[in-house]
């Protein structure tokens, strides 16, 4: 890095928090590397607090862009000067590009996430999946799996703040999709897992299991899962959470986010450098495999 850096490195950010588990500076450092780019990423312990001074700062510093994670995503949108149709939809935004002084919000969470199935040779489209979570990521996900032609999502979410979010995300998917979209309350776990087993793929779309909430889980037991259903843990620090382990011992094909993680990424390394990300040299970098 020290080789790397220059009067003329452009830097890129990561806003959230937590944040210093990420495997997202690694990620692509090694990718502007690898091509030869004068960009430098870093990760930044940024939270709703202190998110618009430093939405101004990356103004400010003519930064070229950043990536922007919990609890940010679905709050970002009111500092920046426009937002991509995606994020619009979504309400959420995980990647902002500075377009000479112009920020624009974008969200590539859900095309990473279908991404990633597509690449661990998962076919959702025109199954059903049940997924818990309403926030920035889980919606992304929602969103473009509906317009990608998965044909039924039951959601599943707590009474907390992003109820009303998810009230919307399902008119939206029913209104502006082919999919069928209906919302349950996470706390109904006899409601849960009955769509659980009419499901082709269930995932966890919200923090539970990552730090700080690492021995907990959204499913109770693994009395929910059944050996044919696909398990997606969207978190991925630890790489097997408390919820993935039952899944195993269950018998189900897992995934944690980390593919998810890789394919946004490079969805977001496109738009600030109009090049494509060395995808396979950055799945041995990060050790990312699907059979772990």
């Amino acid at each position: 890095m020290a080789e790397r850096i220059t009067g003329h490195t452009e830097l890129i950010g990561l806003m959230a928090y937590p944040i210093r588990h990420s495997s997202s500076p690694a990620m692509h450092n090694e990718a502007f590397a690898t091509l030869g780019l004068d960009y430098a990423y870093l990760a930044f312990e940024v939270d709703n607090s202190t998110l618009e001074d430093a939405i101004k700062g990356l103004r400010a510093l003519k930064m070229v862009g950043s990536n922007v994670s919990m609890p940010n995503k679905t709050v970002v949108g009111q500092y920046l000067d426009e937002l991509s149709p995606a994020a619009e939809m979504c309400g959420a935004v995980n990647t902002i590009v500075n377009d000479n002084g112009k920020l624009i919000g974008h969200i590539t969470d859900g095309i990473g996430f279908m991404q990633a199935l597509r690449d661990n040779d998962i076919d959702v489209i025109g199954k059903k999946m049940t997924i818990c979570g309403a926030g920035g990521a889980a919606t992304a996900i929602e969103i473009q799996a509906a317009l990608d032609g998965v044909k039924e999502i039951s959601i599943f979410n707590i009474h907390d703040k992003f109820w009303d979010n998810a009230v919307e995300t399902v008119k939206k998917i029913n209104e502006k999709t082919e999919c069928k979209a209906t919302l349950y309350d996470l706390d109904d776990k006899e409601k849960l897992k009955e769509e659980m087993d009419s499901s082709y793929l269930f995932v966890n779309g919200t923090g539970v299991g990552m730090k700080p909430l690492e021995d907990l889980s959204v499913v109770p037991d693994k009395s929910f899962f059944r050996p044919e259903l696909i398990v997606v843990d969207v978190p991925y620090s630890p790489l097997e959470t408390k919820m993935r382990k039952m899944a195993k011992e269950a018998g189900c094909k897992t995934m944690n986010g980390l593919g998810m993680m890789l394919f946004q990424g490079a969805a977001a390394f496109k738009l600030w450098t109009g090049k494509e990300m060395p995808i396979d040299h950055m799945k041995e970098v990060l050790n990312i495999r699907y059979d772990d």
